[in-house]
């Protein structure tokens, strides 16, 4: 996994510095639940961080911050589902996530910030991550960061790198049940499971059939020191 971080980083910082100096580069990194984008984000950030020996140039956007709000999932015709499906692509307000990814390449400038997400609580945290001026590559982190539907497209095109993080279904799966069950958000092993057939893993064969292209895949190898 080490020689694939390396090579990203060697090959983003080549394309940040090939900007005007006022200009952000925006990258998008998504893949299969449970595959370890959110660890690849993190390892890039820190790297490209690592690799500059004035302020942070890079900083990491989740998306879960656009996870539509518990009190707004109650609203919806049918709140049970919007609940058992949280984290499908319409459980999240992608025009809000579209316009802010617009913005943060539009004004490269600018502070902007973000929505969080808090985990105790379950819901977004506004302006939870401050984008400043000194971010010149901004990594945007989630499942449907690079997907071609809707305003999610719109945000997906925005992005200067669409990096997919691809994985063996069964490992995610594994990874997913003891997440769920760690985090509380199942009870139990059985509702872990049920989470990942009936929500996880379809979300991410939804996904995987709706990139824009061109993106770059990054192969998920067991690694124990990726973690």
């Amino acid at each position: 996994m080490q020689d694939q971080l390396n090579q990203l980083v060697t090959e983003l910082l080549a394309q940040a510095n090939s900007l005007e100096s006022d200009a952000r580069l925006l990258v998008g990194v998504s893949g299969f639940p449970g595959s370890g984008k959110s660890i690849l984000a993190t390892k890039l950030v820190s790297a490209l961080n690592a690799s500059s020996s004035s302020s942070p140039i890079a900083i990491c956007v989740g998306m879960d911050g656009w996870h539509y709000p518990r009190s707004v999932l109650s609203t919806f015709s049918d709140p049970k589902l919007a609940f058992d499906r949280r984290g499908s692509e319409w459980t999240f307000d992608s025009t809000r996530f579209a316009d802010f990814v617009s913005s943060v390449k539009r004004n490269p400038t600018s502070t902007l910030k973000a929505p969080s997400f808090d985990h105790a609580e379950k819901d977004p945290l506004q302006d939870g991550v401050l984008v400043l001026p000194s971010h010149k590559v901004v990594v945007f982190e989630g499942l449907y960061c690079n997907c071609s539907v809707g305003e999610w497209g719109r945000a997906a095109k925005e992005m200067d790198r669409r990096l997919v993080f691809e994985m063996d279904k069964e490992e995610a799966k594994r990874r997913l049940v003891v997440r769920h069950v760690a985090t509380g958000v199942a009870k139990d092993e059985d509702e872990a499971i049920w989470r990942a057939d009936n929500n996880d893993l379809p979300n991410g064969d939804w996904l995987m059939s709706h990139l824009v292209e061109p993106y770059t895949v990054v192969r998920s190898i067991d690694d124990p020191t990726w973690r």
